[in-house]
């Protein structure tokens, strides 16, 4: 066991030497397809748990004709629930409103002195659940509300909402294609230099095939070498993701985008993971070329 060891170790080091441009060409491309993937899968990670931070702000607000009765609300709440879940309904009486708008006004309030809580008229607060993924549907939402007795009209962050969600859809075909580049370039450049490594030796393996090596003994040199491709190059990939990371917080920290989203970098899991499915992609490649090209 330990001859056979050491004789994959030194095989698969020759194969590095012997072939080491095209070697750092795939290494390269691996790393720039991870670095690529990574990046854009970071934004969207992002993104998406700043949603979940978004609080009031993702709510839709019915505005009613008149006051529902204690004894109505159940239906309402059923008829509201009864378009997709969401996580709370507040009924708001003209009395409540008018006390909220003067807690609003705070030192100003005085303006209300002589109003009473009439002209405010009485709403619905409907919390979805805070969901980005969700927020292309509170067009549709927002039209179901309006159906609802004695709904007025109903009112909520409809521009920057749209215009987020369609953002977070796009980003997510982003990824998606991202993803794809991921394999197939993975794939085809590990593939490729495996095949250059079959043919530059397929002398060398006839002879190991004539003393009497199997297939698992002339192979594993192979899949040793896509797997140090994938580690290699997926640690480049995200380490390179990493510094263009610190670099970007460190010189754009202070008010704005990154502030607001509370930027941070993957979590160890999702580092992991990303990283070993590099490293099957390249187990992957090196299979399909050896059953490929190898007569074995």
């Amino acid at each position: 066991m330990g001859h056979k060891t050491y004789f994959h170790i030194k095989q698969t080091g020759r194969n590095l030497r012997h072939n080491w441009p095209t070697q750092l060409m795939t290494v390269m491309t691996i790393s720039l397809s991870v670095l690529i993937f990574s990046f854009f899968l970071l934004i969207y990670l992002n993104i998406v748990n700043a949603g979940s931070r978004l609080g009031d702000e993702l709510r839709l607000i019915v505005y009613l004709n008149e006051e529902v009765q204690p004894e109505a609300r159940p239906m309402y709440e059923n008829k509201i629930r009864d378009f997709g879940k969401v996580e709370r309904i507040e009924f708001i009486s003209r009395a409540e409103a008018f006390e909220r708008l003067g807690r609003q006004l705070d030192s100003e309030k005085d303006v209300l002195a002589d109003l009473g809580p009439d002209f405010l008229p009485p709403s619905i607060e409907v919390y979805p659940q805070r969901n980005m993924r969700n927020l292309t549907g509170l067009k549709q939402f927002s039209d179901y509300l309006t159906t609802l007795p004695s709904a007025d009209k109903v009112q909520y962050g409809q521009s920057w909402m749209e215009k987020f969600g369609y953002f977070i859809e796009l980003l997510r075909v982003i990824v998606i294609l991202s993803g794809v580049l991921l394999i197939m370039a993975t794939v085809f450049m590990v593939s490729s230099t495996i095949r250059l490594t079959v043919v530059a030796k397929e002398a060398e393996l006839e002879v190991l095939r004539l003393v009497g090596a199997d297939n698992k003994f002339i192979q594993t040199p192979l899949l040793i070498e896509g797997i140090m491709q994938g580690i290699i190059g997926s640690a480049c990939g995200l380490l390179l993701l990493y510094l263009i990371f610190q670099w970007t917080t460190g010189h754009l920290s202070g008010p704005g985008f990154l502030n607001m989203l509370d930027f941070s970098f993957f979590p160890p899991k999702t580092t992991a993971i990303i990283a070993a499915s590099s490293v099957l992609l390249c187990v992957g490649g090196s299979m399909i070329s050896i059953r490929k090209h190898m007569r074995i």
